[in-house]
This record gives C-alpha cells, sequence and structure tokens, in this order.
C-alpha cells in the first residue's frame, strides 16, 4: 500500500475512483456531473449530500456548518 503525507491530495481508494467514472459516465438521466448545471436542484442534492456526509465522518456538531469553499488554503484564512 502507498502512503501520501503531503498537505495536498491524498491517495484514494479504488472504489472512490469506481464511484466517480461512473458518475462522469452517468450521474442520473443519462447525462453526466460534469454536464448539469451547478444551479439545478440535481446539483443542490450533491451538495446537500455532500455536507451531510462530511458532517457524518468528521462528527460535526449540530449548530456547527460545513463551507464548500473554492481556491486553495490561502483563500480560506
Amino acid at each position: 500500500m502507498r502512503h501520501n503525507f503531503g498537505a495536498g491530495p491524498c491517495i484514494l481508494p479504488q472504489e472512490v475512483f469506481k464511484q466517480a467514472s461512473a458518475a462522469v459516465l452517468d450521474f442520473k438521466d443519462g447525462l453526466s456531473i460534469l454536464e448539469i448545471s451547478h444551479r439545478s436542484p440535481e446539483f443542490d442534492g450533491v451538495v446537500e449530500e455532500t455536507v451531510k456526509l462530511v458532517k457524518e465522518l468528521l462528527n460535526v456538531p449540530s449548530g456547527y456548518s460545513v463551507l464548500l469553499l473554492q481556491g486553495g488554503a490561502s483563500l480560506q484564512f
């Protein structure tokens, strides 16, 4: 097993690549996730599910929010 201890991208399990590849080809109703608008209800669902899973994985207490920000670390601080 390979390890990456850098601050940048991490090594991902093969299952992550399989799911991402499937979504690129057919996210829902024959459209790729790359083809849906970031303003669409479908994408809103992606964001909601992402926030829910991040809160669950990181055990984020109620009353706290998860922010999905663009840019690198320097933009976030």
